[in-house]
């Protein structure tokens, strides 16, 4: 199967970086768009959003600290994202790497913007790392670091 990338890698995390496993990173890719699809249109698709989840969930996020309760990062991202953030990932900073046995690690920039603020005001970039695994070809979020 020939795989052709689903972007090019402009904005690269690590020097370098080409996906040991283009077909994998390509999944990953796609399933980070429509996560932050429905993160960005949650109001429609909050329940869609919550799927992705893991029912283990761990989020460590450096400003909130840590959520392991998925219910709660719902409930959370229902308060406080819908209608008032968006996401916009930067482009061509994904990095995936295989773990054996479980599923993947992505790695990446992006940048949120206040939807209350002019559509030109600055946002800066900030890591972000999600641990994915795939049980029977259903991919879960299991671990997400999101650091600004």
């Amino acid at each position: 199967m020939n795989c052709k990338p689903v972007q090019e890698y402009e904005y690269p995390i690590t020097k370098n970086y080409k996906p040991d496993d283009q077909k994998l990173y390509n999944t990953i890719v796609k399933l980070d768009s429509t996560f932050f699809g429905y993160y960005n249109t949650c109001d429609a698709d909050l329940e869609k959003y919550g799927d992705f989840y893991s029912d283990d969930i761990e989020f460590y996020h450096d400003k909130s600290g840590i959520m392991t309760s998925k219910t709660d990062i719902i409930e959370g991202t229902r308060k406080n994202i819908c209608r008032k953030v968006t996401r916009e990932l930067v482009k061509g900073s994904i990095e995936v790497y295989p773990i054996r046995n479980f599923g993947a690690i992505e790695i990446g920039l992006h940048k949120f913007h206040n939807n209350t603020e002019p559509e030109n005001a600055n946002s800066s970039a900030g890591r972000f790392m999600i641990i994915w695994k795939n049980e029977n070809n259903v991919w879960k979020i299991t671990r997400v670091v999101s650091l600004h």
